[in-house]
């Protein structure tokens, strides 16, 4: 494990990169208008929840006063997410003081302590895991890179949520035994690798170790994932991606290289990618437009694949080739007209475009 850390730690240096200059105030507007548009609006609205009796049958915002809006829990999380970042990286979008005010109210002492209440339940120990838990940390992260005064303030007032996300985290992951290998909200590997980032970018060490040792425990050995399979007719990841891009973050880049061909040999007998973009033939349906967010999810996993490889390796220009045009696809799709998609895509847009 000691030596786990220290191969990890050269990765760290630079938690949150961003590749900012390919978005400017008019792009990063309209990202944020769409965030802007759902984290108020209550309704259509998809709530996880364990219903105890029937005094729990209530309006969304009772119970999560932050959280309430863009149709489910980890959608309006993503959404302050975006807002954060968006203020960062383009403060000077005509939305920002918008976006302040949204944050500003939802982000209060107040609805970050209900919303503390509620996933400390212990019927809520399933509650958004581990897909949300992973968005609730990524906020706070992205919240702690800000340097701004109203960054801070917020910063503060999340830890509660976040120190209740984290000690979930905690209990959960030694008692999991085998990973879920999912390309929809349960997939562990996108969890760990959100997980793993915030956990770097906050310092704290212990869960950091814990990540570590639990990703090498589910992923270390795995050989010859089944590209071929995927993606499934809902998936908005991709498991075998998703798995990659997680371990590229654990590993040094020369012992990943070797992980990686064990892993994907598909990478290494083709000059060709083995994936293409998917379409979705429905975009007002909140399942199959899922596949909108696989493209870009997998061109940020497929460039972070390729920034981890050495500069001589050959699978790097496949990857970037594969990465640019599931992008292309990704992001003409992310106002597609319709709520079932636009309530979320935005955030998956940003994260691609302001990610390595």
């Amino acid at each position: 494990m000691r030596r786990l850390l220290a191969a990890a730690a050269a990765l760290a240096a630079a938690v949150l990169p961003l590749r900012a200059a390919e978005l400017d105030p008019t792009a990063a507007d309209r990202f944020a208008k769409l965030a802007l548009a759902c984290v108020d609006r209550e309704f259509p609205n998809e709530p996880e929840m364990v219903l105890e009796s029937a005094d729990d049958v209530r309006a969304p915002k009772a119970d999560h006063p932050a959280f309430y809006g863009c149709y489910d829990w980890h959608s309006s999380v993503q959404g302050h997410w975006l807002l954060a970042r968006l203020l960062r990286v383009a403060p000077g979008m005509p939305s920002a003081t918008r976006a302040k005010e949204a944050l500003d109210a939802h982000l209060s002492d107040a609805a970050i302590a209900a919303e503390t209440r509620y996933v400390e339940k212990t019927s809520s120990r399933t509650f958004e895991r581990p897909y949300g838990w992973a968005w609730t940390l990524r906020l706070a992260a992205e919240l702690q890179a800000g340097g701004d005064p109203q960054s801070k303030a917020w910063r503060e007032r999340i830890r509660p949520l976040e120190s209740a996300v984290v000690a979930r985290f905690q209990e959960y992951l030694p008692k999991l035994t085998h990973p879920i290998r999912s390309g929809v909200h349960p997939d562990t590997a996108f969890a760990l690798a959100q997980a793993l980032d915030y956990a770097r970018a906050t310092e704290q060490h212990d869960f950091e170790k814990l990540i570590l040792s639990r990703a090498s425990y589910y992923y270390g050995q795995d050989r010859a994932c089944p590209l071929a399979y995927e993606p499934s007719g809902e998936d908005f990841l991709s498991p075998c991606l998703a798995e990659a891009d997680l371990m590229r973050r654990v590993m040094t880049p020369k012992e990943y290289g070797r992980w990686l061909k064990r892993f994907l040999p598909q990478l290494s007998r083709s000059k060709t990618s083995p994936l293409t973009p998917a379409s979705v033939t429905d975009p007002t349906d909140p399942k199959l437009v899922h596949l909108d967010g696989l493209n870009l999810s997998r061109a940020w996993m497929l460039r972070g694949i390729a920034s981890a490889l050495l500069p001589s390796d050959g699978r790097r220009a496949v990857l970037l080739k594969s990465a640019a045009a599931h992008e292309t696809a990704g992001l003409a799709r992310v106002s597609a007209g319709d709520y079932a998609g636009e309530h979320w895509l935005a955030s998956f847009a940003v994260y691609l475009l302001t990610e390595p």
